[in-house]
């Protein structure tokens, strides 16, 4: 029987892949914030960047459920309703 890695192993694992996801999300940020001093966000692109920001700050805080606080973070409400409002009745 196989044991779980330990926390240890996992950051030795995982740590180029996550290191590299970090610098992408880094060089994105920072092409928005610069073109945004010249240009300006749109309202929408502005609550899109507002919501990243909120996920970074979960992703920076403390706890083992981060990944579904993240989760939660972007997801729709539930309505009870969503095959009529999506259109998705059966006939």
């Amino acid at each position: 029987m196989s044991s779980s890695p330990s926390a240890d192993e996992i950051v030795a694992d995982k740590f180029l892949e996550v290191r590299a996801k970090l610098l992408e999300i880094a060089a994105v940020l920072d092409r928005v914030d610069r073109t945004a001093g010249e240009n300006g966000l749109d309202d929408a692109a502005r609550q899109k960047r507002a919501a990243l920001q909120a996920g970074i700050d979960i992703v920076a805080s403390e706890g083992s459920d981060r990944a579904a606080r993240l989760q939660m973070l972007y997801s729709r409400e539930y309505h009870a309703d969503w095959r009529e409002t999506f259109g998705m009745t059966s006939s």
